[in-house]
């Protein structure tokens, strides 16, 4: 069998004000038929995991591109068809092939392409034909559409977050469409809108028992795959929101089935999924008073992972303000506040203000005399067991409180980013850690207490006020019974 694999990731919040040009691909990886020839990371995990399994069956493998830019803003439209382009382009030159694996994210909203998933499929199996096996992976924050069902063989979604089933889920995909090429199976797929939008833990109960649940029911009575599409808060689409996606063995009607019914079953849990938030003051109260160090709290509302710029100050103010020490929190992106502190060196004091740069979702900036720790010229930290880069990095303190400052836009995935510059973070009482969940797998370890904090800022945490204009079906919180 002919094999091509290829992939094109980020998440675009069509609320924030930071454009995904390509130069946002170029800062986070972009590899033109050769990133598993590069040393693995994020982006590239799951065409490591293809191209392995095929080379062991002794399939040919055809490498196409692969990039991922940092969630940020809707991308241009001369970056979307660039970089999509390339890829068709590969699909063109590498036919006849008999599968093709697309790493994909399922949020890629592009000047003029509100369904870029969509769009990415349907052009590749008009290139392909009906025949070969399609298969598409995506983020649990996905938005499954109408398109991506009926063009792709089959679409496979991280069921865990934070995702640390990546690799696991690509090596399902790959043998669902391998079955599907030799014709041993007929993967047809139903999906299910369950009328809901926010953010959910798998790491907390009920939905816990519900990722066991679907992983229980695949490959047993006709059922290839289940999945849970999140969907993407901070997408203003008309496929925004939580969907069930079944893939069943050529039987439709079961696929319907499953999907309607496990979908039901997510939205008669709604009420008990739907996370807590603490304000900033109640967190920093529960934190001191917790007898164990560290407590790590995050701030969910300024992850760059969702689109937030990563500069936000409203818990450093309240922190200043309140007096309290024994704090280290990052990451806070900002690369002039980087490059003032490599230029003044380690052991450098200096004015210098910090964050508060993007607009209002930002805050003020913060103007501190700061003391330089450290300084690095490049810092990664894991997420899952491949490198995230976090660019020139530098350690700075002021008033017993410990800050990352970062050149590239990041989230936390790992203490690592912070441990590899120094800070010991078991004698901090508190981790204040700019991330919605991701850093869990990476903190939890380590954490006495982990708090979670809906700040002010970019990822509002009230659902229903969010002002979507595509959206125009109801759905919970907005409307109690979405399906009345």
């Amino acid at each position: 069998m002919r094999v091509f694999i290829a992939g094109l990731d980020t998440e675009t919040n069509t609320f924030s004000p930071i454009p995904t040009s390509i130069k946002g691909f170029e800062d986070g990886f972009l590899a033109h038929g050769d990133a598993t020839k590069r040393p693995e990371n994020y982006c590239s995990a799951q065409l490591f995991v293809w191209c392995r399994l095929a080379e062991a069956k002794g399939y040919e493998v055809v490498e196409g591109l692969c990039s991922y830019a940092e969630p940020a803003g809707v991308i241009t439209r001369a970056a979307y068809e660039t970089l999509r382009d390339e890829i068709l382009d590969g699909v063109r030159a590498a036919m006849p092939v008999d599968v093709v694996l697309l790493a994909l994210h399922g949020a890629m909203v592009a000047d003029g392409y509100d369904d870029c998933e969509g769009d990415i499929l349907t052009r590749v199996r008009q290139i392909v034909g009906p025949k070969a096996a399609v298969g598409g992976e995506l983020d649990l924050h996905c938005h499954i559409t109408e398109a991506m069902v009926t063009q792709a063989t089959a679409l496979v979604a991280y069921k865990e977050y934070p995702h640390v089933d990546i690799p696991e889920r690509a090596a399902e995909l790959f043998a669902l469409c391998e079955d599907a090429a030799k014709g041993r199976t007929k993967p047809v797929m139903a999906a299910f809108d369950c009328r809901m939008i926010g953010t959910f833990r798998t790491t907390e109960q009920p939905l816990r028992g519900f990722v066991d649940k679907m992983k229980a029911l695949e490959g047993k009575d006709g059922i290839l795959s289940v999945s849970l599409g999140h969907g993407f808060p901070y997408g203003d689409v008309k496929d925004e929101g939580v969907k069930t996606l079944v893939v069943a063995d050529g039987d439709r009607t079961k696929a319907d089935k499953l999907a309607r019914e496990l979908g039901q079953e997510v939205f008669a849990m709604r009420e008990k999924i739907a996370p807590r938030f603490l304000t900033v003051d109640e967190s920093l109260d529960e934190g001191l008073a917790h007898n164990g160090n560290p407590v790590v709290i995050a701030d969910v509302t300024d992850n760059a992972g969702g689109g937030a710029p990563g500069d936000s100050t409203f818990f450093l103010r309240r922190m200043l303000d309140r007096g309290i020490t024994d704090v280290a929190t990052g990451y806070y992106w900002d690369p002039i506040a980087v490059r003032f502190c490599m230029d003044a060196g380690v052991g450098a004091n200096l004015d210098l203000r910090v964050g508060g740069k993007c607009g209002p979702a930002s805050g003020d900036p913060v103007d501190l005399r700061v003391t330089v720790r450290a300084v690095a010229d490049q810092v990664t930290q894991r997420f899952g067991e491949a490198p995230d880069p976090m660019g020139p990095s530098v350690w700075v303190s002021a008033r017993g409180i410990d800050l990352v400052l970062t050149t590239l836009r990041t989230q936390v995935f790992h203490p690592e980013g912070m441990t590899k510059l120094g800070i010991d973070l078991s004698n901090r009482k508190l981790v204040i850690v700019k991330s919605t969940q991701h850093f869990h797998a990476g903190y939890a370890p380590i954490a006495a207490r982990v708090l979670y904090a809906a700040a002010p800022g970019a990822l509002t945490k009230d659902f229903a006020a969010i002002p979507y204009r595509n959206i125009t079906r109801p759905y919970w919180p907005k409307v109690a019974n979405p399906f009345a």
